[in-house]
């Protein structure tokens, strides 16, 4: 008996040792003697100019993603070029590799995991009611042998249940990035009439899946990109305004995916009429964006190009 009520009384203290707070010390309500982050982080307002920017080659004119992989970045088009273009730090091309026997619908991001290379056919702002939307999964060993293994990952998402034909730009179920975890797939939607993004998780296996709805993030914008580093720690996803002003979104101290527990942060880019599309890190603190090719004469004359930000000040140590 007196065992249980020590028992008892050990967990009762070490519950309530537990302080919940803001842990970051680069928000405005950071909580120095927090013990547990809680989400609630408040940040001041940012904003940030790129460090370099360079002109890509005419064949990215629609550069969609972006992945650092093999001492390159590698991009893609989003309409049919079945080709992915491996980059220098400058943006020029070293290397291509064309995917055979496949098709770019509408391609939108590239992302991996240690083993894989995957490219997501996932566009639909056109009409809003694919019903083949899929990610192509690519070995990387066969990839770098220009000899691509290539398989299926398709899937729908678990609360669209009208596909008529919508008007375009107007859907809720459009997706231009994502990031791939130890066992699974997260989506994050690109919503073109609430200017959120919707995460959805689904497995990275072969065959076809519901992708599960997991939360809903408050990002102003329409999201276009997204990559992880800290071991999965964080994400930064890249996006737009309906306006073209492309915008930064950090996740941060994120913890077995739970986006209510993570914080949150909405950093501007001084790029206006750039469609920011594909973002990367090789270090966590170098970051690379592409935007693909704007020109509405003579209000935007918009060249396709990659951008460096040195992210480093906005990270916590």
């Amino acid at each position: 008996m007196k065992k249980a009520i020590l028992f008892f009384l050990l967990c009762i203290t070490s519950t309530y040792s537990q302080i919940s707070g803001c842990t970051d010390s680069l928000a405005k309500n950071f909580t120095p003697n927090a013990t547990e982050n809680n989400g609630s982080c408040v940040y001041a307002s940012a904003r940030i100019k790129a460090a370099t920017s360079q002109k890509l080659s005419d064949s990215l004119v629609e550069t969609s993603g972006l992945m650092a992989f093999d001492n390159l970045l590698w991009t893609h088009n989003d309409d049919h070029d079945t080709t992915i273009y491996g980059l220098d730090s400058n943006g020029k091309i070293q290397k291509k590799i064309k995917l055979e026997k496949v098709k770019n619908n509408d391609w939108e991001e590239i992302s991996q995991d240690s083993s894989y290379i995957y490219i997501g056919d996932f566009g639909n702002n056109f009409q809003g009611n694919r019903n083949d939307l899929h990610i192509l999964r690519i070995e990387k060993k066969s990839f770098l042998l220009n000899n691509p293994v290539i398989d299926t990952i398709s899937f729908s998402y678990s609360n669209q249940t009208d596909f008529s034909i919508q008007k375009s730009n107007s859907t809720n179920f459009d997706c231009e990035a994502f990031v791939v975890s130890q066992d699974s797939i997260y989506l994050f939607s690109k919503q073109w009439s609430q200017n959120k993004t919707t995460v959805y998780v689904l497995p990275k296996t072969p065959g076809s899946h519901i992708a599960q709805q997991k939360a809903t993030l408050n990002v102003q914008g329409l999201i276009t990109g997204a990559t992880a580093f800290d071991s999965g720690k964080a994400i930064f996803l890249c996006g737009y305004t309906k306006t073209l002003h492309p915008f930064l979104y950090l996740i941060s101290d994120l913890k077995n995916f739970n986006f209510s527990m993570a914080n949150q942060r909405r950093i501007k880019l001084s790029m206006p009429f750039h469609q920011t599309e594909g973002i990367a890190t090789k270090d966590g603190k170098l970051f690379y964006l592409t935007n693909e090719s704007f020109v509405r004469k003579p209000i935007a004359n918009t060249p396709q190009q990659i951008h460096t930000f040195d992210l480093s000040s906005y990270l916590k140590p």
